[in-house]
């Protein structure tokens, strides 16, 4: 079993690398499009296909699809990106660290579609590259941030980033929490591990209005986030619950 295992995860990852090559390339010569979209969202898909991933998704309200958002979520796995985007209804712009660049043409292709990249030790040109991300018009699109900073190995969620509250109080744009339950059990967080088939919950929590808020007490905002992903997380954990539970 052991075995078979091991085999269905290097084959997979085999697999998943060279077809998120060609999805970038893709996406690359598209550029920020609806075709591009569709491409990222076929990739997801087919990611959480290998990886033996089911997602099960609840939103707890209704979002306007004409309306750009600041999209904000724990991190626990690699599997998080292809199970949000499969099941998100927003064209999502990823802030991510400046390192995804150096992948061969991944990063030029995360660049061609409008996702921004920032060195998280340079506070001042991560905000002026957001900026900047936004002056250029999301067109429909909106901004996601991991808040943590980066994939949380335990259960508890980790300090938020200031981020992603900036974003939201310099745009005015409301925030979405949304918490991923389960992907880590499919698959671990750091280094090397096997697929492990199962389900992944993804719950998108209730926008958070940015007015209440103001810039010099941004940390309000970073606190509302949090404690509004952790009620996610806990409804993410439920749906896992359900599904798991033997019958009887």
């Amino acid at each position: 079993m052991i075995v078979l295992r091991f085999l269905r995860t290097v084959l997979g990852w085999v697999w998943i690398f060279t077809d998120t090559m060609t999805t970038a390339l893709g996406i690359g010569l598209y550029g920020e499009s609806e075709m591009a979209e569709r491409l990222i969202r076929g990739w997801a898909r087919r990611f959480l296909r290998v990886a033996g991933a089911q997602v099960i998704v609840r939103r707890d309200a209704e979002l306007d699809r004409n309306r750009s958002y600041v999209f904000v979520s724990n991190h626990t796995s690699y599997l998080d990106v292809p199970a949000i985007i499969s099941v998100a209804d927003h064209p999502l712009r990823f802030i991510a660290k400046q390192e995804l660049t150096y992948i061969p043409l991944f990063g030029w292709a995360a660049r061609r579609m409008g996702h921004v990249f920032i060195d998280r030790k340079d506070r001042r040109g991560a905000t002026k590259a957001i900026r900047d991300r936004f002056a250029r018009g999301l067109r429909g699109a909106s901004l996601f941030f991991f808040a943590e900073g980066t994939r949380a190995v335990g259960d508890e969620l980790l300090p938020f980033k200031k981020g992603a509250a900036v974003a939201a109080l310099e745009t005015g744009l409301e925030c979405v929490p949304i918490a991923v339950a389960g992907a880590r059990t499919v698959l671990k967080p750091k280094g090397f591990a096997l697929f492990r088939p199962g389900p992944v919950a993804v719950v998108f929590g209730a926008p958070i209005p940015a007015g209440g808020y103001a810039l010099d007490r941004r940390d309000q905002l970073v606190a509302a986030q949090r404690s509004a992903v952790e009620n996610a997380l806990q409804s993410a954990r439920g749906l896992l619950s359900s599904v798991t539970a033997p019958a009887g």
